[in-house]
């Protein structure tokens, strides 16, 4: 490992002291499912499956719940795989592959993180937005006032020092999701059955080449619904048996996702067919106070994912600029600096481009893919942690190459869908367009 590494092994491990061991298997199921079970996450897969028709849809969406939590456990597994606790993901992947593992992650963890929390934030205003059009019919804000409010909330919420701080914030945005996904889907049916179903199509919109880049672009949100770049540094503030307990964890959070993205997905499309919007709460439209319900919902566990995502980020501004000031400099002034400047950046972005199910898409094939599908499974497999079991290892080791081959594919392919609908989009409409 370099020295430089070391450094940042070295002020990781100190960094997290206080919170590390501390967590319960229920904190860390808190945890996942705050950063993986998000409305932003799971909003737009009605829309993916209406734009790979119900086969494709249902297969891609099964395969990718088991798939992410496979490869979830796997990480899990790694904790210590060579007698080291490993705290990051980045110092995860340079124990096993060395300083391209490093910096490779560190990228796709930076995009990652930076593209979901752009396309959570658009989501949030949409949320914030609709309750004040609700009260306000013909009221003058805009959608950028309320990316910029939302903004503004998460600049307080990230003073907070580290994950563990945020177990109780957390553990609202898990009830949160819940009481999104129930209202939701709750809504959808209703509304489903006050549309003539004769109206509603299931076939797929477009040209040959639209429904080829649509299906590219479906394949990427899917692939976002299940972003977690965060998993070694949830572990760490998990109490020993630390594996153990994050298999329960993991396994925990899992439940919630498939109670709620599997109906989601399904009474979405069901009910609205190819016409469902690409946030799905769009497409609702009676009764009206449950709508409202939840966008707040919406909101609230947003709120909880954006802070999850925003700490690989924090914690690369502090491994290079907090490593020799004092602590003074450190507590008072560095912290509100980088994250005033992050939260600006974002917040700029969001308002200018507020293009939703794409930011989802190239954050899912560029950042997603290769963390929770492709990294895991390679690195099980290169740390060398196979079952004595001769034909359970042959088993895992095909599983494991064949995850990776079709999700290395998923990603090539999502990415392409997602460009040319960014592309698209900025010729359709001007920056800062109120949508």
């Amino acid at each position: 490992m370099s020295q430089k590494h070391e450094e940042d092994q070295e002020f990781d491990v100190g960094s997290e002291d206080e919170a590390a061991g501390k967590g319960t298997w229920k904190h860390a199921a808190f945890h996942v499912a705050t950063t993986i079970a998000t409305p932003a996450a799971y909003a737009p897969l009605p829309f993916a499956l209406a734009s790979l028709g119900w086969p494709l849809g249902v297969s891609s969406l099964v395969t990718a719940t088991l798939a992410t939590w496979y490869s979830s456990l796997l990480i899990a597994s790694l904790w210590r795989w060579n007698g080291k606790k490993h705290v990051t993901y980045r110092l995860l992947a340079d124990s096993i592959f060395g300083f391209w593992g490093y910096w490779s992650i560190a990228f796709f963890q930076q995009v990652a993180s930076i593209g979901n929390n752009i396309a959570i934030q658009i989501a949030a205003g949409s949320s914030l937005k609709a309750v004040y059009k609700h009260y306000h019919k013909h009221g003058t804000l805009t959608l950028q006032h309320f990316i910029i409010f939302f903004g503004a909330f998460e600049l307080f919420l990230s003073q907070l020092p580290d994950i563990h701080s945020l177990r109780w914030v957390n553990g609202l945005c898990t009830l949160s999701t819940i009481g999104f996904a129930c209202t939701t889907i709750g809504v959808t049916i209703y509304n489903g059955k006050k549309i003539d179903r004769e109206s509603i199509s299931y076939s797929l919109q477009g040209s040959s080449s639209a429904k080829r880049f649509a299906a590219f672009n479906a394949l990427g949100a899917i692939a976002f619904s299940f972003g977690d770049a965060m998993l070694p540094e949830i572990q760490n503030t998990v109490r020993e048996p630390s594996v153990k307990n994050m298999y329960k964890g993991v396994s925990a959070a899992y439940s919630v996702i498939v109670l709620t993205y599997w109906q989601l997905a399904f009474t979405g499309y069901w009910a609205f067919g190819s016409q469902v919007q690409p946030y799905i709460v769009a497409s609702l439209t009676v009764p009206k106070w449950t709508i409202i319900m939840a966008n707040i919902f919406a909101v609230i566990q947003i709120s909880g994912c954006y802070q999850i995502y925003c700490r690989p980020t924090y914690a690369y501004f502090e491994e290079r600029l907090a490593s020799n000031r004092t602590s003074m400099l450190k507590n008072g002034l560095i912290r509100p600096i980088f994250t005033s400047i992050y939260i600006v950046v974002i917040t700029l972005v969001a308002s200018a481009m507020p293009f939703f199910v794409d930011f989802v898409s190239i954050c899912g094939a560029i950042g997603f893919t290769p963390l929770d599908f492709i990294f895991p499974v390679l690195a099980f497999l290169k740390a060398g942690k196979m079952p004595k079991n001769r034909a359970v290892g042959i088993s895992m080791r095909i599983l494991n190459v064949g995850i990776a081959a079709w999700f290395s594919i998923v990603a090539v392919v999502g990415c392409i869908g997602a460009i040319r609908f960014v592309v698209e989009d900025v010729k359709t409409y001007k920056f800062f367009h109120d949508m």
